[in-house]
């Protein structure tokens, strides 16, 4: 439907905490044209994931996709385009792995943030079923950096060592090539 402006780090509903989406909301004309907004926004900024608060919309909804012809992320696995409403995730392995992160919320920065193997979140689909996704390496970091944003949560507040907090042209210069994992 359309592209939304981007909020950004510092904007005030990236840090509060998103109100759930009731029954009768996901059924209006409204909602399925926040639906349609949050991934033509995605979309049109390259992103693989993104979260209602980024468009300054403070409700329980994200949306992540991984093309297989992504150049941003090449060989990483690829996963449709899924719609989390009311997400909560569950640690099945606690495990810590670690990737450099990024966000359409705070551009031009990556940091080094170490979070759970695996996970699984349960959530409603567009229309209101309950379902559920278990989730390992890559694809669990993606969707613990977006759900994050629900709960009023920026990567930048994950990152333990801030000297592994970089501008997006050091993180390419020095770190991209050092032998950690892809970043997302």
């Amino acid at each position: 439907m359309a592209v939304r402006e981007l909020r950004t780090i510092g904007d005030p509903v990236l840090r509060a905490p998103a109100a759930d989406a009731t029954r009768l909301h996901l059924e209006t004309p409204a909602f399925a044209a926040l639906l349609a907004d949050l991934v033509d926004t995605m979309h049109a900024e390259d992103g693989i994931g993104i979260a209602a608060p980024q468009i300054g919309e403070s409700v329980r909804v994200a949306v992540i996709e991984i093309a297989s012809a992504s150049t941003r992320y090449p060989g990483m696995q690829p996963f449709p385009l899924t719609l989390f409403v009311n997400p909560r995730v569950v640690v099945v392995d606690a495990t810590e792995q670690g990737f450099w992160e990024g966000c359409l919320s705070v551009p031009g920065l990556r940091g080094y943030v170490r979070r759970p193997r695996a996970v699984r979140v349960e959530y409603l689909d567009a229309a209101g079923a309950p379902r559920v996704l278990a989730a390992e390496g890559f694809l669990a970091t993606v969707i613990q950096h977006e759900l994050d944003h629900l709960d009023g949560v920026l990567f930048v507040d994950r990152v333990r060592d801030t000297t592994r907090l970089a501008t997006v042209e050091n993180y390419q210069k020095h770190w991209s090539r050092a032998g950690d994992s892809p970043d997302i």
